[in-house]
């Protein structure tokens, strides 16, 4: 699992360099870039570089600016990337326990496809991420899915987090899927119809083996929505397992054919 994380952080960070120097160009008003672009231009002359086009000039002026910013180099990047991710592995840095659901049935060493509705619980789509699989972030709050993002991109984890900002009755999965983790709450804006529906594509989504995990189901959940949970993964594999202290995950398993 490790090795191709680290083989893509060169290019997350070759991303995070060029964020950085956008947020900067983004937060200065024109006069100061066309300030910035004048230096550039004398730079240029100074080095002799008389032949030099606009794509030169703002490369000149992307190199000004990441001398302000004092962004660090590809290696003390790196190391402190490496460091972070690694931190980010551990389930009890998200307040998980070893033995989480999510933890035991969602294997750290796979490239798997994840898809984590309810953004909000950006905890859960970091540790997955961090742990080498694909992550699908599903959430109708544009503010929620950009601080997931962004969040990932703090740790060189861009390219493992894939984020859309709409409702789960408007996405569809275009991969296969190995497992599904929501809570109850993101099917609560939906119907009936709507929810069998969603479910079914969902279901037919995920690979044999897979898995759908539906947690926080809080201690007294009424046995009815349960059992609705149960009628709807008829022919897969299903339990109910305590997660912490006060609340437990529905856990559907779909036979291997």
């Amino acid at each position: 699992m490790a090795a191709p994380l680290q083989r893509s952080l060169k290019h997350e960070y070759e991303l995070f360099v060029e964020q950085e120097i956008e947020n900067y160009k983004d937060s200065i008003p024109r006069s100061a870039i066309l300030r910035i672009g004048d230096e550039a231009v004398a730079n240029l002359h100074d080095a002799e570089q008389f032949a030099f086009d606009e794509l030169l000039i703002w490369t000149e002026v992307d190199r000004i600016i990441r001398l302000r910013l004092r962004i660090p180099s590809y290696a003390s990047w790196r190391r402190r990337r490496l460091k972070l991710i690694a931190e980010y592995r551990r389930p009890e840095r998200w307040g998980m326990s070893a033995d989480a659901p999510l933890v035991r049935e969602i294997p750290s060493d796979t490239e798997a496809h994840v898809l984590v509705v309810g953004a909000q619980q950006e905890g859960t789509a970091l540790y997955l991420a961090a742990n080498g699989c694909q992550v699908t972030a599903i959430e109708e709050d544009p503010e929620v899915v950009e601080k997931v993002i962004a969040a990932a991109g703090v740790v060189g984890l861009t390219s493992r987090v894939n984020g859309w900002a709409t409702g789960l009755g408007e996405w569809y999965p275009e991969s296969p899927l190995h497992a599904v983790v929501c809570s109850p709450a993101a099917f609560e804006r939906l119907n009936h119809a709507e929810r069998d529906r969603i479910i079914e594509i969902l279901k037919s989504a995920t690979l044999d083996g897979g898995v759908h995990l539906v947690q926080t189901l809080v201690a007294g959940q009424a046995a009815g929505e349960l059992e609705e949970l149960r009628q709807r993964y008829r022919g897969w594999e299903v339990s109910i397992v305590r997660d912490m202290s006060s609340s437990r995950t529905f856990l559907a398993r779909k036979n291997v054919a």
